[in-house]
């Protein structure tokens, strides 16, 4: 089971823009550790609830895009978010489709070239 994830980014305005848009939610700022040079914004979470929370991150020396790991965000419908990727500056890379019994997912790449993926049952 996940507990956390941090989703890299180059551009911190920009990123925090596409992911309170695509997820009509507000990121909350984290503060950096001592002496890193870190920047950290978490997506809302509820520790007394199951599931996972994180947060996009600006990192000097860690680059952002394409690094082989995906994250799920779920979603009641995923081609509600889906629909907002385009207008919220990221890319899709694949329309909602089945993936049997397991509901449904879409795939997209944010504003920073990460790939994330969106999962609903309906």
């Amino acid at each position: 089971p996940v507990g956390w994830f941090e989703i890299y980014v180059q551009d911190m305005e920009r990123a925090k823009v596409f992911y309170q848009d695509t997820f009509r939610l507000k990121l909350q700022p984290l503060t950096s550790p001592d002496g890193l040079d870190i920047e950290l914004w978490a997506f809302p979470m509820e520790m007394n609830l199951p599931g996972s929370s994180g947060a996009i991150v600006r990192m000097p020396g860690k680059d952002s895009g394409g690094g082989g790991t995906i994250v799920y965000f779920s979603c009641a419908d995923c081609a509600v978010e889906a629909a907002r990727i385009v207008p919220s500056g990221g890319q899709i890379q694949r329309d909602k489709f089945p993936i049997g019994h397991y509901g449904f997912i879409a795939l997209a790449v944010d504003t920073e070239g990460n790939m994330i993926g969106l999962h609903s049952m309906q």
